[in-house]
């Protein structure tokens, strides 16, 4: 595991849409696993004015709100296609949902994903596979905890309209991407960061088992 403090928030998001670049330059086919949230923004805009072509490529969403509409302004598909999708052409984009999600997994041994982004959350999640989540965890539906609701409530209108569930791929689905960046943004995450990259390898905080990953960047800035 690399640790690659950052002077700035452009700065993180373009030391990860270069590394992204170079992945395509050397193979145009290469598979994206991408991440929602405020976190990835400035990368999906450094993305969107780059040069690079992802027409041959399938890409592979980590969650989905359970009950939500696809076309709902905070639905994950929403989302990619306002800061990615309507300005970066992909040959296919897959996101899971109640219908696939049981397959999501043979799908991405399938394709494998070459390159995963992540956020983290405030309490160590990653995607929405929250403490407690094993590590051989697959995607798989999941009761989101007060602590995630709370800190998605802010794209909502109130607390209340929050979806109180999700689809996420599982630990082990995103451990088998070559190659993780795992992106935190200000000075709020720095403590569970801290226990992700530092402390002890167990559920409690299941970022920390990016620890054992072959080939993950984390890229921090406060």
């Amino acid at each position: 595991m690399e640790i690659i403090k950052c002077n700035s928030y452009e700065e993180m998001s373009k030391k990860v849409g270069v590394g992204i670049e170079n992945q395509f330059e050397k193979n145009p086919f290469s598979v994206l696993g991408l991440a929602t949230g405020s976190t990835p923004i400035g990368l999906y805009q450094y993305l969107s004015n780059s040069k690079v072509d992802f027409s041959k490529t399938f890409s592979f969403n980590l969650d989905e709100y359970m009950d939500l509409p696809f076309n709902h302004p905070q639905s994950y598909e929403y989302f990619m296609e306002e800061n990615l999708f309507a300005y970066k052409q992909f040959r296919k984009s897959y996101f899971p949902s109640e219908k696939n999600y049981r397959n999501y997994d043979v799908m991405i041994q399938r394709f494998p994903i070459d390159i995963q982004i992540l956020g983290i959350g405030t309490n160590g999640h990653i995607a929405f596979n929250e403490p407690g989540t094993s590590k051989d965890s697959l995607t798989h539906v999941v009761d989101l905890t007060e602590n995630t609701i709370k800190d998605n409530s802010r794209f909502f209108d109130s607390i209340e309209d929050v979806p109180k569930q999700a689809i996420t791929m599982g630990i082990k689905s995103i451990m088998r991407a070559k190659k993780i960046y795992l992106l935190a943004n200000g000075k709020h995450k720095k403590d569970i960061l801290e226990k992700s990259v530092y402390g002890e390898i167990n559920s409690d905080v299941p970022a920390s088992f990016l620890q054992e990953h072959k080939n993950t960047e984390v890229l921090y800035c406060e």
